[in-house]
């Protein structure tokens, strides 16, 4: 009896040790008012399922853990798995591939420190495929019956008859599909098995042991710097989590680069600090010392020596300096060659994973079960010539309005939330500048800690706050709209709800950083007619080294705190849920703690798991692209936290989830465009960051235009920077209560005339020297940046050669060996005397084979 019970528990075979369990559904008896609904709803299921061919075995609540909880272990033998293998087109080995492999890589004996073992990298060998038919079965290569269709081919299979099997009629509708009686509560779990435990093998000799080997080679920190075994990952969880693990190692490959370009820059600017002229000058207690600066608000704030902000403007020169210029343009074009060679690598990826004829339409063909729910008027399909159903066109608006003043509502919400932070900086502001003025208990860190950054600082902590808050809110609100718009096909819901997603979080995460990039100081007004928000509060003004160094402390925190934040959510969240489910089981010796509790007591990897993982990748994609130029470490960041996120996404798949089902796709879907608009995008941002944003523009008009000093062009240039204002004309409003020094003039930032001039405060010849410099600059480098990425994207082909040659030779084959194969099959008809297999067919099949091989 204990032999038999420990064979059927720690096991992925039904007790006769036989039949694979392909899938399992489990539920619980709670005796309340829907008890017998949901049994006869049960019943009814579980016979649909039987008359579709499917085996069941129960597990009694009484052999289970807690003594709740009943299993419903689902096999599919072989004559369902070829009849739906044909209708999902799955596509099945015909011979062993015998085109010669690529070739040999010189670099492989430098590289062979990062490759992983052949049988892991390559776990079954390469076939060239044909879609299943179940009249041409001696053609395939079938050597056992038990795994010709891999396990994840089987849970697909079996998903698919699960999502299709209908339960019974209720309010005169036919009732169907596994999702509704997982959410009306019939069913609590439906979920295909891992094949053994992750931290050691099966007792089963006849389990492949994959979850283990993922484990050990891919899922553990310390393989960060291996390879990633993508042919493994795919045979295990299928081609959608197989890309998206593709796309992530390629992405983290090519940052490399740029983080390595991104770090010499950034050491130029470290190495230059001490031969910057304006932060000289700004520190020189004989030059920054002597210029008075205007106050920073009004009535409250006092007037301040420049050479206070000496600190801030040293370190402003790490991102404001030439090197910056050159990372922008080289980002602009990294952008491109990494779109390019990722289409490359896809067209490879789709060959070797036998992706090339599969077409969305297969996809578009299987309608979502929710619209065949929920349409119950039914028109003729143009294609198929079969009554369907369909949403009418009127229904459909509403929907769609209803859905897109939903979306335009949070969009303005966040806009609502940034301007009221923008609010919280200006009052916070005056705050912070008559305190860090008026107290000498900050005087170690006044140098560094300017009011200026004091508020950006706690301005971005608050606004990263808001944001989080707001994204937990809108993920909720996005669902439910998409679902309500009753999309067709899952891939018009993926796309879709990606669309909404993506722009909200869009205009939530970047919206702060583009606030202090293009509108923060630039629209301050001069001292005796500042402008002034909702005629309250006056408008911050940038710090006097510039603007930039407040943009990359806003980008540093943002993106920071995001990946952190991320990080976090996505290993420990899991991780705890698990250890308290299972704390219980812990009592348990080990063999009764059956292999389907034991994936019962994991969390569920739902149907939008890849999706946030994407639009996580996505958004940090945003910020080593739209912002780069003003910080040339967050390529660095980016790929630090990438190594990690490979290595916590694929431990968090492979030891705290259960095995989501297999599911086919051959590209990353509308996150390709997605992208190519934000590499556009960046391309204008970080012209707009170098030209109006850094200083890089007036000092370089100073340098060939207004320079007096030949020796040392810049000297003088943080007094040509500063316009002079008579204190005398000061209005009340804004006059210091007090000026114990009786100064007569201060200094701001601005090009603008002295008092004494004709043109008293307008804006000087110089400013308009410079804007004409800036618009000049933006256009030039745009069209330079742009005319570059067209040109590499037209130099490099989107399918490599060698992968196209591959793509035709198997065709070929793959036609010649079913041609004869009709070819035979005809023979024998004729041997056996067949009327109907006419010579003339005969001939019109050899005729055919012959145009085939001429082709």
């Amino acid at each position: 009896q204990i032999d038999k019970r420990h064979q059927s528990k720690d096991s992925i075979f039904f007790r006769d040790g036989v039949r694979r369990i392909d899938f399992v559904l489990s539920y619980v008896d709670d005796f309340n008012k829907e008890f017998e609904k949901k049994s006869e709803r049960r019943k009814e299921f579980e016979n649909n399922l039987q008359k579709a061919g499917l085996e069941l075995e129960t597990e009694d609540k009484k052999e289970s853990e807690d003594g709740k909880v009943f299993f419903v272990k689902i096999h599919a033998p072989w004559e369902v798995l070829i009849t739906y293998a044909e209708v999902l087109n799955i596509k099945v080995p015909i011979k062993e591939n015998d085109i010669p492999s690529m070739v040999e890589n010189p670099l492989d004996c430098i590289l062979s420190p990062f490759r992983l073992p052949e049988k892991v990298m390559n776990p079954e060998p390469d076939y060239f495929t044909a879609p299943f038919s179940k009249d041409k079965q001696e053609l395939y290569l079938i050597n056992d019956e038990s795994t010709f269709f891999s396990p994840s081919m089987r849970n697909r299979i079996v998903n698919y008859i699960l999502t299709r099997c209908p339960y019974g009629t209720e309010e005169g509708k036919k009732k169907f599909g596994i999702k509704r009686l997982l959410n009306n509560g019939t069913y609590t779990a439906a979920y295909p098995l891992h094949d053994c435990q992750y931290w050691k093998k099966a007792n089963d000799p006849n389990c492949d042991n994959e979850r283990y080997t993922l484990y050990m080679e891919w899922a553990r920190f310390l393989r960060f710097y291996k390879e990633q075994p993508l042919d493994l990952i795919r045979k295990y969880y299928g081609e959608k989590i197989g890309i998206y693990f593709a796309w992530l190692g390629f992405y983290t490959e090519m940052l490399f680069l740029a983080a390595v370009v991104g770090l010499i820059c950034f050491l130029y600017g470290l190495f230059t600090m001490d031969e910057n002229m304006s932060s000289k000058e700004i520190c020189d207690p004989a030059i920054g010392g002597e210029i008075i600066m205007c106050p920073l608000c009004d009535q409250e704030c006092d007037y301040w020596r420049l050479n206070t902000t000496c600190e801030s403007s040293q370190y402003s020169h790490l991102f404001d300096n030439v090197a910056t210029l050159f990372f922008a343009i080289f980002m602009g074009i990294w952008v491109t060659l990494f779109l390019e060679f990722w289409k490359r690598r896809q067209a490879r990826l789709k060959y070797e994973w036998d992706l090339v004829d599969f077409e969305e339409e297969q996809q578009q063909l299987q309608l979502r079960p929710e619209y065949e729910a929920k349409c119950t008027q039914k028109k003729r399909n143009p294609v198929t010539q079969e009554m369907e159903p369909y949403l009418p066109l009127t229904s459909q608006a509403v929907r769609f309005c209803i859905s897109g003043t939903t979306v335009l509502f949070w969009v303005s919400l966040i806009i609502a939330s940034m301007i009221a932070v923008i609010v919280y900086r200006l009052a916070v502001y005056a705050a912070f500048a008559s305190l860090m003025e008026n107290t000498q208990t900050l005087q170690p860190i006044s140098g560094l800690l300017t009011p200026q950054l004091a508020t950006s600082v706690t301005a971005s902590c608050l606004n990263f706050v808001i944001i989080m808050i707001l994204n937990f809110f809108y993920e909720r609100i996005a669902i439910w709209i998409t679902d309500m718009e009753i999309p067709r096909t899952h891939m018009e819901y993926e796309n879709r709800l990606t669309m909404k997603m993506f722009l909200f979080q869009f205009v939530n995460y970047y919206s702060s950083c583009f606030y202090v990039a293009f509108f923060k100081g630039k629209f301050v007004g001069y001292p005796g007619a500042y402008t002034y928000m909702f005629n309250r509060w006056r408008n911050e003004e940038c710090d006097p080294a510039g603007c930039l160094i407040e943009l990359t402390t806003q980008l540093t925190i943002v993106m920071a705190g995001k990946q952190i934040w991320g990080n976090i959510q996505e290993a420990f969240v899991p991780w705890i849920c698990n250890w308290w489910g299972r704390r219980k089981a812990r009592n348990n010796p080990e063999n009764l703690y059956s292999r389907w509790e034991q994936d019962h007591d994991l969390q569920t990897f739902g149907a939008l798991g890849l999706f946030y993982e994407y639009l996580e990748m996505v958004i940090q994609f945003g910020f080593i692209t739209l912002f780069v130029a003003s910080f040339p470490l967050a390529p660095l960041l980016a790929l630090m936290n990438n190594i990690l996120e490979i290595r916590v996404d694929s431990w968090k798949l492979t030891t705290q989830y259960r095995r989501p089902v297999a599911a086919k796709a051959h590209s990353i879907g509308v996150w390709q465009e997605i992208l190519n608009g934000m590499a556009i995008l960046s391309v204008v941002t970080n012209a707009f960051i170098v030209a109006f944003t850094s200083d890089m523009i007036p000092r370089l008009v100073y340098y060939y235009a207004y320079s007096e000093n030949e020796d040392s062009p810049m000297s003088g240039y943080i007094n040509n920077s500063l316009s002079v204002f008579q204190i005398s004309d000061f209005p009340d409003r804004n006059k210091p209560k007090e000026n114990p020094e009786n100064f007569v003039i201060c200094r701001y930032r601005d090009y603008r005339y002295p008092p004494d001039h004709e043109r008293k405060y307008l804006h000087s010849m110089q400013f308009w020297h410079i804007l004409a410099a800036k618009l000049a600059f933006i256009i030039i480098m745009e069209h330079v940046v742009f005319i570059v990425k067209f040109f590499v994207a037209w130099m490099i082909p989107d399918v490599p050669a060698d992968v196209k040659a591959r793509i035709k030779r198997e065709k070929y084959l793959t036609q010649k060996i079913l041609h004869e194969y009709e070819l035979e099959k005809l023979k024998e008809r004729l041997c056996h005397g067949d009327k109907r297999a006419t010579e003339k067919e005969f001939i019109a099949t050899e005729g055919r084979m012959e145009l085939s091989r001429a082709m």
